[in-house]
């Protein structure tokens, strides 16, 4: 088992920065491929950003490409997303996700992760 807890959200104005944390509980933590996904109030939740194991590689959804960065620190078992240029459109439940990989190269995009954290909230004003 692997508990993540996501913090970090909060409001803030568009245009701003904010950056999400997600600690996972596992000293392992570097034998996990780890995502972020969002839903917002009355929409699926949507692939956001993901990070293979060795941090070589990373994919983002076209909506936040180019805005946000997802990067791990394996030495502290987390997991981050900074957002710039924030949208009101970003206004979301904001998860992280886990889920043990052979490869360290590979990221997983879709949402067939093992585990999942309890979310936290952005909301970006306008």
């Amino acid at each position: 088992q692997v508990q993540l807890v996501e913090s970090g959200g909060g409001l803030v104005q568009a245009g701003g920065s904010l950056r999400l944390s997600c600690a996972a509980s596992r000293r392992d933590f570097s034998a996990y491929a780890m995502g972020w996904f969002r839903q917002a109030p009355g929409k699926e939740r949507e692939f956001v950003a993901a990070i293979s194991r060795d941090s070589a590689n990373m994919r983002y959804a076209d909506s936040v490409k180019g805005r946000f960065t997802i990067s791990r620190d394996n030495a502290k078992n987390t997991v981050y997303l900074q957002m710039n240029s924030l949208k009101p459109e970003d206004t979301a439940v904001y998860y992280c996700a886990a889920k043990p990989m052979t490869g360290t190269w590979s990221v997983v995009t879709g949402d067939e992760y093992d585990y999942w954290g309890q979310g936290t909230q952005l909301t970006v004003s306008s």
